[in-house]
């Protein structure tokens, strides 16, 4: 059966990933997955969490968040409402997790990098978008520090980047856009390392258990996705330096 968009159960939407786009901060990142489009910035700052303090250690975190008409509906902003929801806490913990396991924290020093991941348009795969997207502002942020002498060693010790599969109509798909992801038996978002590394594995039976066959399926499609992804992120890197 053909997939909504006319792609093929491997094929990734198109995919862009824009570094410089943001003037101000020391590394950015428009990541595009079709119409789903995310601004990640990485801001360093000369301090830590007091948790942190006189450690000698560093720290990544990130924020994340959707405008308000990114999706087909204008939501309030989470501000407005005078919290963040449950949703936005999960994937933005997510990020921050997912960067870490591929930062040196020793090497950063006692500086923090904050990554915002503000979600500019919706069709699917937000905080896989945000992941890949913030890699690059990330790594752009620490290529900066090693130039200006804030740091002596490059603390990123790998790629890593992010990819929803899921099963649709019977097949394990890549990258779902939101026709597919709304209606898919399976959904799942896989976070890998540049070395093959599995950094995290989402993976959730929305109408029916899933067989390990169809998870080592879309394991097989989140390893092809991802090593285009890992190709297109140190473009992108090059293209800042």
């Amino acid at each position: 059966m053909d997939r909504p968009s006319g792609r093929a159960a491997e094929d990734l939407r198109a995919i862009s990933l824009e570094q410089g786009f943001s003037l101000h901060a020391e590394g950015s990142c428009l990541a595009r997955f079709g119409n789903t489009h995310v601004l990640c910035t990485a801001s360093v700052e000369d301090r830590v969490p007091s948790f942190l303090r006189n450690s000698g250690r560093g720290w990544v975190t990130a924020e994340y968040g959707m405008l308000p008409r990114s999706t087909h509906s204008r939501s309030d902003r989470e501000a407005a409402r005078g919290k963040q929801g449950g949703r936005t806490l999960e994937i933005q913990r997510l990020i921050g997790r997912a960067l870490r396991s591929v930062t040196d924290l020793e090497a950063l020093g006692e500086h923090q990098i904050k990554l915002d991941c503000d979600v500019i348009q919706a069709d699917g795969g937000t905080r896989t978008a945000a992941i890949t997207g913030a890699w690059v502002a990330l790594r752009i942020a620490c290529e900066k520090m090693l130039l200006s002498g804030a740091i002596t060693r490059q603390p990123m010790r790998d790629h890593v980047a992010a990819i929803s599969c899921g099963v649709w109509q019977g097949m394990p798909v890549a990258d779902l856009d939101y026709a597919e992801d709304s209606t898919a038996e399976i959904d799942a978002n896989f976070v890998l390392s540049g070395d093959g590394g599995l950094v995290e594995i989402q993976a959730t039976g929305e109408e029916r258990p899933f067989r390990r066959e169809e998870l080592t399926r879309m394991l097989d499609l989140a390893e092809a996705g991802c090593q285009h992804l890992f190709t297109l992120q140190a473009d992108a890197v090059r293209a800042a330096m």
